[in-house]
């Protein structure tokens, strides 16, 4: 059986593309695909135009920051756009918001009211105490920006969370920086450097991670050394997605997705 693996995106992706894609990932044996969320391009969006592209495939956004989107937003959106709740995974993180934990546990609580109770609401976490929260609140918690160590320590965190509150550890995902090909270091290390400095949360995070800039992620020149470098996600986490660097035109997009392949 194929592992588990995500696909993960640019929310505001031309139209053609992101459905081009979308039904090459269901072909390929993809268990998800994810759409991030922008200031002017709405992951919800993207996550519609990939569910009228596919039949089961499930469809995740990760993530809809707090301090742009209230419960009642999201919940309307969701409504509006149709969007299947068995095959939904909703992300929300706390964004510039503070004190986080609060913010993060009263929105998982009235989205579960506004909701279908089909839909899984996801947490993004981090840090140790929004990974206990995750873990004794929501369906998944969704890391970013983790190497397999780190991955497997939040991966404990969670489960802490979840055990403090008698149930069962929810689903541990994590976006995985994927660049493939000429340029695939130069495209990691942009992205990850841009990343590291762009809030006190992440300097922090990276900080406490000791890691060299183009170390948190894959870069890679052919599938084998791109599969083989995922394996060790596939063992710290319940679902790696891979989260694509590449530039906007298909043949790029086409050749990580190929080469990621479960």
């Amino acid at each position: 059986m194929p592992p588990h693996r995500g696909l993960g995106i640019t929310a505001g992706l031309d139209v053609g593309l992101v459905r081009e894609l979308a039904a090459h990932c269901e072909q390929l044996g993809y268990h998800s695909l994810w759409s991030n969320d922008e200031p002017t391009a709405r992951g919800l969006d993207t996550i519609a135009e990939l569910a009228g592209a596919t039949a089961k495939i499930e469809l995740g956004v990760g993530v809809l920051p707090l301090h742009r989107y209230q419960p009642a937003q999201i919940a309307a959106e969701v409504d509006r756009l149709g969007l299947d709740p068995a095959r939904l995974w909703l992300g929300i993180g706390s964004g510039s918001l503070s004190p986080q934990i609060g913010a993060l546990h009263r929105a998982v609580a009235e989205l579960r009211t506004l909701l279908p109770e089909a839909t899984r609401i996801m947490v993004a976490a981090m840090r140790p105490r929004l990974c206990r929260l995750g873990g004794a609140v929501a369906d998944g918690v969704l890391l970013n920006w983790m190497r397999p160590g780190q991955a497997t320590q939040a991966r404990g965190w969670v489960r802490e969370g979840a055990a403090e509150q008698g149930r069962s550890a929810p689903v541990v995902a994590s976006y995985v920086r994927v660049a493939v090909g000429p340029g695939a270091r130069r495209r990691l290390c942009e992205e990850e450097s841009f990343y590291r400095t762009i809030n006190a949360g992440h300097r922090r995070h990276f900080a406490a991670m000791e890691s060299p800039v183009g170390s948190v992620g894959i870069a890679a020149s052919q599938r084998s050394d791109l599969l083989e470098a995922l394996a060790p996600y596939h063992s710290a986490l319940d679902l790696p997605i891979v989260r694509v660097l590449a530039d906007p035109a298909t043949a790029l997009l086409r050749a990580v997705t190929e080469a990621a392949a479960p």
